[in-house]
């Protein structure tokens, strides 16, 4: 039987900054939900053929790499998936949360959704997270 367990720590390399030898590297790959609201899924599709370039461009700079979303049309779910693969998951992620631009699309994109996280306001304020983190059951590299 299957018992939920700690996912498996980070894979750790060195930084390549010469100057940073103390630092490591904290790979990280982290998989979300949320409802996507029946009426707007056309539109959630829509926006995100034209993600803002601002929103991409800050998603990079904050480490984020290979992220995609699907979505299940029969449970209305969205699933996110990414790595991080920064130094400061925390600091770069207050980093996304202070660009405007990031936060008018979350604004936009938080209206179509419907967090699942008990007393979630919204994607800006993080506490409760808006998407749901899930655990991580199994990975074959």
């Amino acid at each position: 039987m299957w018992k939920p367990h700690a996912p498996p720590p980070p894979r750790v390399t060195k930084s390549p900054d010469p100057d940073s030898e103390s630092k490591q590297r904290n790979v990280r790959r982290i998989a979300q939900i949320v409802k996507l609201k029946p009426e707007f899924v056309d539109k959630y599709k829509e926006v995100h053929d034209a993600v803002w370039p601002e929103v991409l461009q800050q998603i990079k700079d904050c480490n984020i790499r290979d992220y995609s979303i699907y979505h299940d049309p029969t449970t209305a779910i969205l699933f996110a998936t990414f790595k991080y693969v920064g130094y400061d998951y925390a600091g770069d992620m207050e980093r996304m949360r202070k660009n405007p631009k990031v936060r008018e699309w979350w604004a936009m994109t938080d209206g179509f959704q419907e967090s699942i996280v008990p007393g979630a306001q919204n994607s800006e304020s993080g506490n409760p997270a808006w998407w749901k983190v899930l655990d991580e059951v199994f990975y074959l590299e």
